[in-house]
């Protein structure tokens, strides 16, 4: 009896073929993560669009406050025009008093993607120095909608914005 091979295994024949994974096993794990990729497909396209919807939202507020900073800090009067035909909108301002409103930089994008948010109705809005906010053009709620959702934006005459889902 040899002392180093007592508590060994030797490696049969049997063995070597027990190792790794049969082509069914494969063709099993690969299945669950195709109808798991396919099950989340979805949730990430929902998500992505509710992203652009919600940015959408905080770019158009943030253009709104801050025009009407804009015109309470300088003290002339400015407006946003928001396109439906380009999906942009563009800051302007007044500052000879005349009526007569000039371009503040260029139209900026309503999303920056391939699919647009579309906005409601084309909107004016006009910020005297005050701080009162008028519509010049369409209301003071915007609507914008993207992927079958949809927020509306408020503007009261003080400048308050307020978005409802």
């Amino acid at each position: 009896m040899k002392l180093g091979v007592i508590g060994k295994s030797r490696r049969t024949a049997q063995d070597g073929a027990q190792k790794g994974f049969t082509l069914l096993e494969l063709i099993f794990v690969v299945m669950i993560g195709v109808v798991i990729t396919a099950m989340a497909i979805p949730l990430v396209n929902n998500v992505m669009g509710l992203y652009r919807l919600r940015s959408a939202v905080a770019s158009v507020t943030g253009a709104i406050q801050t025009t009407r900073y804009q015109a309470i800090s300088n003290g002339i009067p400015y407006q946003v025009v928001f396109s439906t035909n380009t999906g942009t909108y563009q800051i302007q301002n007044d500052p000879t008093f005349s009526g007569n409103y000039v371009n503040v930089g260029g139209a900026i994008p309503l999303a920056s993607s391939s699919l647009p948010v579309v906005l409601g109705t084309s909107t004016t809005l006009r910020f005297r120095p005050s701080g009162i906010v008028t519509a010049s053009v369409g209301s003071q709620v915007l609507t914008l909608t993207y992927g079958g959702k949809t927020e509306t934006i408020t503007v009261s005459s003080y400048g308050n914005v307020k978005v409802t889902p």
